[in-house]
């Protein structure tokens, strides 16, 4: 017979035998948790929720999220790319456990100015230890935002590809800056490895500890981390762009763009309005609505107006008429930009009256830049508010486009799609962009 010292041990005993088993012949089912998603980790309150990328096409994210870190972004679409890149939902379907996908949008994210989001994600992104490709991605996010030991203890818990040239040179700086024999070693088998004669620069002086190292290097984290280190003068060196992002400092989470203003209150509206101040804008065109006010350019108040309508998600009928009116009188340049304006502004939902629908419809607008299928795909996305496939066709588009943006026609159907799809904020920025940049 069992006896237990413990009438507590004792108690529980009898619970336990209490308990009824599974019956004769009946199968006990055991249910697994799913592995941790990649996608899952969050690097800042973005607004947008878990859902963002229910329905969305591993195949379009393979292809548009690298992108994002090659091609520059105008203003707008770089706002859309950091909400979608740093919002912890899951992945698209077949995607989620995808380290290489994972990768390119933590890279994206260094890119495009934040660095600490990436960091946020890849510290919550489990098995970073077997994967290179994640590692290096969090290793450079942890030495761009200056926690190089971060960076270090990443280095030494992979246990994978260690031999790899990034390693043997990251590793060779960690032990460097902890006074380690060892790093001299390291340093001669990543130079045995790949010379790199900036390297070898920054690492001789680093290790003799008198050498003059020369000027600074920027080209990723681990050159600023050295340059740093040695208290060279990073003002002289050419930045890469992961570097260049993470010395400006983390970006707004709105899209914001410069612009100077030229001479007249229109103008000075419209810069400030640029750098999101939209109560200063509605207050100067407040004051032009005086009688005693001079009166400006027709075309460049209908501008003002439209973006103020567009930045404040107003509809303003009156306002798109007014550039309908204009789109079909004066010269060529001036019809164009009117045109334009009008196509915009109705893309977020500004409807015509009948006369000015009539009269736009036979305006002739320049060809849509991007594929009518990926168009086509973008539409159908935003109908089934499925927001983060409609964002990535979005951006698709916008990355072809370059750091202006898309063209009026493309960036129409860009609005439109956003806005329906559930992301009317962005929609809002690409309308802004666009007006702006036919003031």
């Amino acid at each position: 017979m069992l006896k237990f010292r413990s009438p507590v041990l004792a108690g529980l005993a009898l619970v336990a035998l209490a308990l009824p088993g599974p019956a004769p012949g009946q199968t006990v089912e055991s249910a697994l948790l799913p592995a941790p998603d990649l996608f899952s980790g969050a690097g800042r309150d973005t607004g947008l929720g878990p859902e963002l990328w229910n329905g969305a096409s591993a195949t379009t994210a393979r292809t548009v999220l690298p992108l994002l870190a090659q091609k520059p972004l105008s203003p707008a679409a770089s706002a859309l790319a950091r909400a979608v890149l740093a919002t912890g939902a899951r992945g698209p379907e077949g995607a989620g456990d995808d380290p290489a996908l994972a990768a390119a949008r933590a890279q994206a994210l260094i890119v495009l100015g934040e660095a600490g989001s990436a960091q946020a994600v890849l510290r919550r992104t489990g098995g970073l230890d077997r994967n290179s490709a994640l590692s290096q991605v969090a290793a450079e996010a942890a030495l761009l935002t200056g926690a190089d030991q971060e960076a270090c203890d990443i280095a030494q818990a992979l246990s994978v590809d260690r031999d790899q040239v990034y390693w043997l040179r990251l590793r060779a700086y960690c032990q460097a800056r902890a006074g380690e024999a060892a790093a001299r070693l390291t340093y001669d088998l990543a130079q045995g490895v790949e010379r790199d004669a900036v390297f070898a620069r920054f690492m001789g002086a680093k290790l003799a500890g008198a050498r003059d190292p020369g000027e600074a290097a920027l080209r990723g984290g681990l050159d600023l981390a050295l340059s740093r280190s040695l208290g060279l003068d990073l003002s002289v060196a050419e930045p890469g762009p992961g570097v260049a992002a993470a010395l400006e400092g983390p970006p707004p989470p709105e899209a914001r763009w410069p612009m100077i203003a030229a001479e007249g209150p229109v103008s000075a509206a419209m810069a400030v309005l640029a750098q999101g101040d939209l109560a200063l804008a509605e207050g100067v065109r407040s004051a032009l609505a005086q009688d005693d006010a001079p009166q400006p350019d027709a075309l460049a108040l209908a501008l003002l107006d439209a973006l103020i309508a567009a930045a404040s998600g107003r509809q303003d009928r009156p306002t798109l008429d007014r550039l309908v009116e204009r789109g079909g009188v004066g010269e060529a340049r001036h019809r164009r930009r009117a045109q334009e304006a009008a196509l915009i502004l109705a893309a977020l939902g500004t409807p015509f009256s009948p006369q000015a629908r009539g009269e736009f419809s036979a305006f002739s607008l320049p060809p849509a830049k991007a594929p009518a299928a990926r168009a086509f795909a973008m539409d159908q996305a935003a109908s089934a508010e499925l927001s983060g496939e409609t964002a990535l066709l979005a951006l698709w588009t916008s990355a072809e486009a370059g750091a202006n943006g898309p063209a009026a026609t493309d960036r129409a159907r860009i609005i439109a799609a956003l806005a329906r799809a559930g992301l009317a904020d962005h929609a809002r920025a690409f309308a802004v962009e666009g007006l702006l940049a036919l003031r």
